[in-house]
């Protein structure tokens, strides 16, 4: 079962409540994402752990109800 934006977005702002997110179809299909995430709490983190903290967040849906997420992570400049 695909995944609809907003149940991805509140996942993550649900485990990093600071985060700004943006999320993007990338083709209308609810399978194919990109995914934006700002959060105070990657600052000092590597990529590598960034990335574990959203898919943390996904709480096991990635490779499931969602197949594909381009991710980029940062901290707030």
């Amino acid at each position: 079962m695909a995944m609809e934006a907003y149940e991805i977005e509140s996942m993550i702002k649900e485990a990093l409540p600071d985060a700004e997110v943006r999320i993007e179809d990338l083709r209308g299909d609810g399978d194919h994402y990109a995914a934006i995430v700002v959060s105070e709490q990657f600052r000092g983190k590597t990529r590598v752990v960034q990335h574990q903290m959203v898919y943390s967040a996904l709480k096991g849906k990635m490779g499931g109800d969602l197949h594909a997420l381009a991710l980029q992570t940062s901290a707030p400049e």
